[in-house]
């Protein structure tokens, strides 16, 4: 299947490692231009250099933080400079902290609303001027929580659902345009962040995170974490020509995972 995404111009947001960077991997992969970025520029150069000498591809970054909206402008500007559009916009954020209701200040609430939901929204109005002169992608990362809430996520359970009220209604007011829209929701991917997570559990419940793992393998279809480069060919599918009557959906990579329907 030809994926069509040779010199495509992409922006994969919170790409300098995890999910973001299995991603931007894959897309320069497939021959796409990609603009990197994060807040840790050595990270970021860093990955620049490994995708450029193992894809032989226009790989850039620019440092910025996504609770920053004049950052975001500076992002979308300089991507716009750099290759001359934005074909396929990837918006990503790390995940908040975790956390009972009573244990979280209105300033948690408001960094994690800044971080995880109106990011996207800054980032989705910025690049939406390229977007519109020719069509385009747009995918937004949340959690598989959008399913199923997690124990101890509230922040991450409030606000990846929020993401999906975007995506479904942006589906509508940009399908004029050939802009398609998605959400992605990874399970239990083997990131930093899903050991983060694992740790958390395991200090809440009084056990060794190695248990924690494998309760929560035992409860996955599959009977293991997935891989970043899992995750990663499904956001490209999305991105690539050959999802050309997908919009709208909200999508789970978790190996069978959250029961719901």
């Amino acid at each position: 299947m030809d994926l069509n995404l040779k010199n495509k111009k992409a922006l994969v947001v919170a790409s300098s490692q995890g999910l973001g960077k299995a991603i931007a991997a894959q897309l320069a992969h497939e021959g796409a231009k990609v603009m990197i970025t994060s807040r840790d520029e050595a990270k970021l150069e860093a990955v620049q250099k490994e995708f450029r000498n193992q894809y032989n591809v226009d790989v850039e970054y620019h440092p910025a933080d996504v609770t920053n909206p004049e950052d975001i402008k500076d992002l979308i500007q300089h991507t716009v400079e750099t290759f001359g559009g934005i074909d396929i916009l990837i918006n990503n954020a790390g995940g908040p902290p975790g956390g009972t209701f009573e244990s979280l200040s209105d300033e948690d609430w408001e960094k994690a609303f800044q971080l995880n939901l109106l990011s996207h929204v800054r980032l989705i109005r910025e690049a939406l001027p390229e977007l519109k002169k020719n069509g385009g992608r747009i995918i937004n990362i949340a959690s598989s929580s959008i399913k199923q809430p997690i124990p101890g996520l509230l922040l991450s359970n409030t606000f990846r659902l929020g993401i999906v009220g975007l995506t479904k209604t942006l589906s509508e007011e940009l399908a004029p345009y050939n802009i398609l829209i998605n959400t992605v929701a990874p399970g239990r991917i083997a990131t930093d962040r899903v050991d983060y997570l694992d740790q958390h559990n395991a200090d809440r419940q009084n056990i060794s995170k190695e248990e924690v793992a494998e309760r929560a393998k035992s409860n996955i279809p599959l009977r293991r974490y997935g891989t970043p480069e899992e995750f990663a060919n499904v956001v490209t599918f999305l991105a690539s020509d050959a999802s050309s009557y997908v919009t709208g959906s909200s999508i789970l990579v978790d190996g069978g995972m959250v029961r719901a329907l």
